[in-house]
């Protein structure tokens, strides 16, 4: 099992349009959308980069340029930062890049689904494993999820998939897995079920949107049918690869936080300004008042 392939490379599939937030999205990609000062895309790649991922690849569409415009140095406001002596904001925008080179783009053209943006990765991932992130999903925990993934495939290798618990009468709205043999950190995976009927889950545990894949992956989305919604499913195509290669469920204890929904986009706010020093003690009392005013 040690003869695997290092974990370098990771996805992001940023090309989505961000409907449940127009109209804020319809001149702002929803991944640049901020929770208190960082977007959301910031957070996924800083969990990607403390796995240790070397480099990193966008999966982009029309409109999305302001991305790769986000990863680049901006000449004209760093030159006004030093003229004005702001070091700080200096030394935290460069603390911000990746490294020359280990950022690439590619578009996906055409919104066919999660399996199709995957497969536009596949001349940059190469014949090598990948990380898949969703930009939408930001976690917070004592160890970032992909790192605890890492930890788990450098033991396993194969195929990972991030899980989380649900209430169980809750289950047939999420993508399911079943729960095999236990592993240090997770376990194997029996099967995989999107959105079962209810009372016909093999489990609680819900898949979060972090994936570790093999290569192998980009060949049969290449010939994958249209499922659900007309689109190419990532689902449909790693119960496939599953066929011939082991899933492991990495079993993430934190919290995640869907920021593709209007809910889920003001909890992460809340909650991640509440953690920072020099916010808290100014928006302590609000909140706990504007909490009271609910009774």
């Amino acid at each position: 099992m040690g003869q695997q392939k290092k974990l370098r490379k990771a996805v992001f599939p940023v090309a989505g349009l961000g409907t449940r937030f127009l109209p804020a999205t319809k001149a702002v990609p929803k991944e640049m959308l901020t929770v208190v000062d960082k977007p959301v895309i910031q957070y996924v790649v800083d969990e990607a980069a403390e796995a240790g991922i070397e480099h990193f690849v966008f999966i982009t569409g029309r409109g999305k340029a302001v991305i790769e415009d986000y990863f680049d140095i901006q000449f004209e406001l760093e030159q006004t930062l030093r003229a004005r002596n702001k070091n700080a904001e200096l030394s935290l925008l460069s603390g911000l890049l990746p490294k020359a080179g280990s950022a690439s783009f590619t578009r996906q053209q055409e919104p066919l689904g999660l399996g199709h943006a995957v497969w536009c990765a596949r001349d940059i991932v190469g014949d090598e494993p990948f990380a898949l992130l969703l930009p939408d999903m930001i976690m917070r925990g004592d160890k970032g999820c992909l790192k605890g993934m890492v930890e788990l495939y450098d033991k396993t290798g194969g195929n990972i998939v991030a899980v989380e618990e649900c209430a169980p009468d809750q289950a047939h709205k999420y993508g399911i897995v079943g729960v095999g043999e236990t592993l240090e950190g997770g376990f194997r995976i029996t099967e995989m079920v999107e959105k079962p009927a209810k009372g016909t889950a093999p489990s609680n545990f819900f898949i979060n949107g972090r994936y570790i894949l093999q290569p192998e992956i980009f060949s049969i989305l290449e010939t994958q049918e249209r499922g659900a919604g007309n689109e190419i499913q990532l689902t449909d195509g790693m119960l496939k690869l599953a066929r011939d290669q082991a899933f492991a469920g990495y079993h993430f204890k934190g919290q995640t936080f869907d920021c593709g929904a209007k809910d889920g986009f003001i909890l992460a706010n809340v909650a991640f300004a509440i953690e920072r020093a020099d916010i808290r003690p100014t928006i302590e009392e609000p909140l706990k008042a504007l909490l009271a005013a609910l009774k």
